[in-house]
């Protein structure tokens, strides 16, 4: 069986990006299913969501939790024909506003099927403080510019949405308890590790499962100091190009290799030295 075999079984009904057949996919596998759900950063329910064909389709019950008035009203007319808990919280990762404080209002089990975790900013810091329940799959969105090599968390702020690495994801879920089967884009699949034996899967790594990377910049330099950019090459989201041009540490004339023989003079090398220094101390 082919490591990234989930990815054939990727199918969308209201997820962004095929995460819905993966989803039910996974739960079929575990087979130990409660039918119960949870969803934070949960729009209006139906939105690119990953709970929505569980819900409407496969009869769960749900906890949704969505911290904008204006979509909470939205979630909770859209959900009122289904079998919903739809709450009004920012879900944060302090004693007062963890997802723990939040569901042991309800009466979703500890181990309930799964937890969708897409806040664009803090779902590393949310996840990590979940620790009285423990979902049998966790759907958490990475933020697909980072290279899979990079580890990289946002700091624990509620006003910042940088986003966190896959590999960072990858890291704290094995501390967890947790494994990964599969990817999208931006979302990580993790199962539990007591089903994860399941899934017949040799080699787990990113470098295996995360199959697209084409939001992914790459920027590095030359031997005579100038800079590329290759790859994705734009701000994700906002559509704006990195320019090469806009990039550049040196300019042009003080560019160069010292060895390469080409020239580069004694005069050059000091105004370049005094250049470098300059720019350090700005």
């Amino acid at each position: 069986m082919e490591v990234n075999w989930l990815d054939a079984f990727e199918a969308k009904v209201c997820s962004q990006r095929g995460e819905d057949g993966k989803i039910a996919k996974i739960l079929e596998v575990i087979g130990d299913n409660d039918r119960w759900c949870v969803e934070f950063g949960a729009w209006d329910g139906k939105y690119n969501s990953n709970t929505f064909n569980l819900i409407k389709n496969r009869d769960y019950s749900a906890v949704l939790i969505e911290g904008s008035e204006r979509k909470f009203l939205e979630l909770r007319e859209n959900m009122n024909p289904y079998k919903v808990t739809s709450i009004r919280s920012f879900v944060g990762f302090t004693d007062k506003d963890s997802l723990d404080v939040i569901l042991e209002k309800t009466p979703i089990p500890k181990n309930f099927d799964v937890l969708s975790i897409d806040i664009d900013g803090n779902d590393y810091h949310a996840w990590a403080a979940v620790k009285k329940y423990r979902p049998k799959l966790v759907v958490i969105e990475f933020n697909p510019t980072i290279p899979s090599e990079v580890e990289f968390i946002q700091e624990p702020v509620s006003h910042l949405n940088h986003g966190c690495s896959l590999l960072a994801l990858v890291r704290l879920a094995r501390d967890k308890n947790y494994e990964l089967v599969a990817t999208t884009l931006n979302n990580a699949f993790f199962v539990s590790k007591e089903y994860f034996g399941l899934f017949k899967m040799a080699d787990n790594s990113i470098d295996k499962l995360r199959t697209d990377q084409s939001r992914v910049t790459y920027v590095f330099s030359g031997y005579d100091g100038t800079v590329f950019v290759r790859g994705f090459g734009q701000l994700d989201l906002h559509g704006l190009p990195f320019k090469e041009k806009n990039l550049q540490l040196l300019p042009k004339f003080l560019r160069g290799y010292d060895d390469s023989g080409a020239g580069f003079g004694a005069l050059k090398k000091v105004i370049r030295k005094a250049y470098k220094s300059l720019k350090k101390r700005i």
